[in-house]
């Protein structure tokens, strides 16, 4: 679930930041009201927001702008990096995504709440202010990771001069493209979606990468993160598959509570699911078994069979890559790149 803090500066903006946090039921959010409760007494500003840039999805101030400006201001990481920031007047009356409105999701929050609130959403990003075709909303709407978010100005800077922009995708696209975006590879600027972050058919290449692929892995006990993390790095790259790729992690239930599992996935930021041996032996496919494994946990193939069961049964990508006691195996989803109008609107006939 995504993390959200609330904080408010007056008992009317603490009211608003209440009726706000009901309309987010789908984050965890914690509200500071910091004039309100008498805990918050002496606590510094700028400390909650260096941590909330932290470890938030979403930062909401209820108040000034100017308030919200100075406190996270020194903690910007950058495009890529930086949490959904959003201010609201201690009325209620005006929502304002202020940071990460495509990538992080600022501006369809705000609309979001400004709706629930019977506010107005001040939304200030040009691409959304000529309904032009957001592609980093899009990637974001569409769980694709942006590795080089530097580029983005191209392109979005070309449909802003009017000029159309190149898409070539390794994987199928649904709907009719949105406008000023062709197949052209002729183009200077365009995106490409796929695993390949070297490719680069256009000058200007924004690379969009769908985050559909999960690291089955099997272990021994006691196996550190380290040599989890060789093993993982190893499959991918004999796939061809970058990091940003990778939704989740995936293995047997007699490893959910292995450290070094646990570890690994932590320092990724990835989430372990675990299968029973029941279930895995039940996934369909071809499999490379293992007489030792089946006598050991009861499945005769860990790593493979977890990947492809996360994955609701999508392809291997890459088959039992074995290092210093550790399995690891890729699945993807079964994913397509669904084109769609700025404001959601399918364009297929």
């Amino acid at each position: 679930m995504k993390h959200a803090k609330f904080v408010s500066f007056t008992a009317v903006g603490a009211w608003t930041a209440k009726k706000a946090a009901a309309l987010l039921p789908d984050f965890l959010c914690e509200r500071y009201a910091r004039t309100v409760d008498p805990s918050l007494a002496g606590t510094q500003l700028a400390r909650f927001a260096q941590q909330a840039m932290v470890d938030c999805d979403l930062i909401v101030f209820v108040g000034a702008a100017g308030i919200a400006v100075r406190a996270v201001a020194p903690h910007l990481a950058g495009k890529a990096f930086d949490p959904a920031v959003i201010v609201i007047d201690e009325a209620g009356r005006f929502v304002i995504p202020l940071l990460s409105g495509h990538l992080g999701g600022a501006n369809a929050l705000a609309e979001r709440l400004a709706d629930g609130l019977g506010a107005t959403a001040v939304v200030t990003t040009a691409t959304d202010s000529r309904a032009a075709f957001a592609v980093d909303s899009w990637a974001a709407a569409h769980g694709c990771a942006v590795p080089d978010p530097e580029n983005i100005k191209h392109v979005s800077g070309a449909l802003l001069r009017g000029e159309n922009i190149g898409l070539r995708s390794d994987f199928p696209v649904d709907g009719c493209l949105p406008a000023q975006v062709t197949r052209d590879g002729a183009l200077e600027s365009g995106f490409y979606i796929g695993f390949d972050i070297e490719a680069a058919p256009f000058a200007h290449t924004l690379h969009l990468v769908p985050r559909v692929v999960y690291l089955g892995i099997g272990c021994r006990k006691g196996t550190d993160a380290r040599a989890v993390e060789a093993a993982a790095q190893a499959a991918l790259d004999a796939a061809g598959v970058p990091w940003q790729a990778v939704k989740g992690v995936a293995s047997i239930d007699l490893k959910q509570n292995e450290p070094g599992l646990l570890h690994f996935c932590e320092n990724h930021g990835l989430t372990l699911t675990v299968f029973s041996a029941e279930t895995l032996q039940a996934v369909q496919g071809d499999f490379t078994p293992s007489d030792f494994v089946a006598r050991t946990v009861g499945v005769d193939n860990v790593c493979e069979r977890a990947a492809v069961c996360a994955a609701g049964g999508g392809a291997l990508l890459c088959r039992k890559t074995a290092l210093s006691g550790v399995t690891a195996a890729l699945a993807a989803e079964r994913w397509r790149a669904s084109m769609e109008e700025p404001n959601g609107e399918d364009r297929t006939p």
